[in-house]
């Protein structure tokens, strides 16, 4: 375990809490010490829930260590189920509490609680948050999910989407669709809404949906092996994922596959005269697996995008990604480190970033515009409007999100290049709302040499620096880096604005 300045996923109790959170009915008895109740904040701030999470915390102090944290713990279950009533609880232990190693899931089962107990035992120091809310609702489903007579008319449950999940509960909204669409009824979707007593009804529904492999593959593969029920392997994110996924749920289920398409306006926008000047954008991907590897599609197949890297944090996820990194021609970044990540992105020179809200910022420092795939994410990220990243819908609000960044740092750039020009200098006011054209005071140029931070032995002069920011931002530093390559291998020190031509020739040919 490392410290982090950042971090992709938090322990994996905090997968546990998103379950937990996302399900009514439900409580979370957490053996923590006092501190690690901040993942409130992450649902309260982050996500902006009007509620606090169903967790309660036993917040022992480092003056209970020499007492018996035990008897904290199980006076904290027993307050909580008198205080909320919940049809189940589950219970454990933060990644810090897990040290002392007083068996949470072992105190419980011996105190006879009058409701069922889930024990979750999470390995804090081997695993991550994703794991932790796969294996949480995977031990939820196993104690209450019961095998069952199958509904009259066929229907499914969604499995997978969780609290602070990435655009989850407008998704769910875009599947359910889908499947009604085909004459198929949602029995239910967990963990997001449900409460112990829907899981206790799974077994009804004709298949499962996994919208998220990450939280809901356990669960599916249990289903499908206890109670006969086979799962989805497709997607829906993305127009082709799209067709795809419900094609497959025609073979699952024998019904004909229905889809509008009268929404879809993303292939229009791709192939509009406005678009056109996108088409080969380099473009890095990274993210969690099942929205980069949706991602990397979109933007091959879709948007007309060369995807020129592309990687994952969710190690579980890392044969997957490395196939299909595979099939794309480029190498797989599997990492925990954002500094891996940024290493690489500028080694790559993308004209893209479609990341996580780390991204966000490393794009910020480098000068390429980022749009986010995939958790982690900030507040912006969890909007009030409707915004799927699954099904119709979710391939238009793709494609805003995608071309966004790059029309608008387009615009950031002309009016750059067109910042000394009498009408549109800083001090000339807007034109449009009736300001008339200043004259500007110009200041001579220095002569000096610029100092900018490159390789210690070269060195930027002052004419070379002005005619680089003439670059686009997004190839910017490319170029930057070509020419300083192109002097260090011929021996000059100081790049002019003969030199950063000479190298743009040379690397034309």
């Amino acid at each position: 375990m490392k410290l982090s300045v950042w971090t992709y996923e938090g322990p994996p109790h905090v997968g546990a809490m998103r379950v937990a959170t996302a399900m009514k009915g439900l409580h979370y008895v957490l053996h923590a010490p006092q501190g690690d109740t901040y993942a409130d904040l992450l649902f309260t701030m982050i996500e902006r829930r009007n509620h606090r999470p169903p967790v309660t915390y036993t917040t022992f102090q480092a003056r209970d260590l020499g007492s018996d944290t035990a008897n904290l713990f199980k006076t904290a279950c027993k307050e909580a189920y008198d205080r909320f009533q919940p049809q189940a609880m589950i219970v454990g232990a933060s990644c810090t509490a897990e040290l002392i190693q007083d068996d949470p899931g072992g105190m419980a089962e011996l105190m006879g609680l009058p409701c069922p107990v889930v024990p979750l035992e999470l390995p804090s120091y081997q695993r991550k948050e994703n794991f932790g809310a796969d294996e949480t609702l995977f031990q939820i489903v196993r104690m209450l999910a019961k095998p069952t007579d199958r509904t009259t008319h066929i229907t499914a449950n969604l499995i997978g989407p969780t609290a602070l999940g990435f655009r989850h509960r407008d998704d769910i909204t875009e599947v359910t669709a889908l499947l009604e669409e085909m004459g198929i009824t949602v029995n239910v979707c967990a963990p997001f809404g449900s409460t112990p007593e829907d899981i206790t009804r799974l077994g009804a529904a004709h298949f499962n949906v996994l919208m998220y492999p990450e939280t809901g593959e356990a669960a599916c593969r249990w289903m499908e092996r206890e109670l006969g029920q086979p799962y989805t392997k497709i997607v829906p994110i993305g127009v082709g994922a799209t067709h795809d996924f419900v094609r497959e749920v025609a073979e699952i289920t024998g019904l004909a596959p229905k889809l509008d398409t009268f929404r879809l306006r993303l292939p229009w926008y791709s192939s509009s005269v406005d678009s056109t000047y996108l088409t080969g954008k380099r473009v890095f991907l990274f993210g969690d697996g099942t929205h980069v590897a949706a991602a990397a599609r979109i933007a091959r197949d879709e948007m007309g995008f060369e995807v020129v890297g592309m990687g994952c944090y969710n190690r579980e996820m890392a044969r997957n990604i490395r196939a299909l990194a595979k099939e794309f021609n480029v190498e797989a970044l599997i990492t925990e480190d954002y500094l891996d990540v940024e290493a690489r992105i500028e080694e790559l020179a993308p004209e893209m970033i479609l990341g996580t809200q780390m991204e966000r910022h490393i794009g910020k420092r480098l000068g390429i515009p980022c749009a986010v795939i995939s958790a982690p994410v900030h507040v912006q990220d969890f909007p009030a409007r409707y915004s799927p990243q699954m099904g119709i819908e979710g391939a238009n609000v793709i494609f805003d999100t995608w071309v966004h960044p790059l029309v608008m740092g387009l615009e950031e750039h002309l009016l750059h290049m067109f910042r000394d020009d009498f009408e549109f200098h800083d001090d000339a006011g807007a034109s449009h709302h009736g300001h008339a054209a200043k004259a500007r005071v110009e200041t001579p140029e220095p002569t000096e040499v610029q100092t900018t931070p490159t390789d210690d032995n070269i060195i930027w002069l002052a004419d070379a620096e002005k005619e680089l920011k003439k670059i686009p931002f997004f190839v910017r530093g490319k170029a930057r880096r070509n020419t300083e390559i192109f002097a260090a291998e011929r021996g000059v020190n100081e790049i002019s604005i003969d030199t950063l031509y000479e190298a743009k020739a040379h690397y034309a040919r």
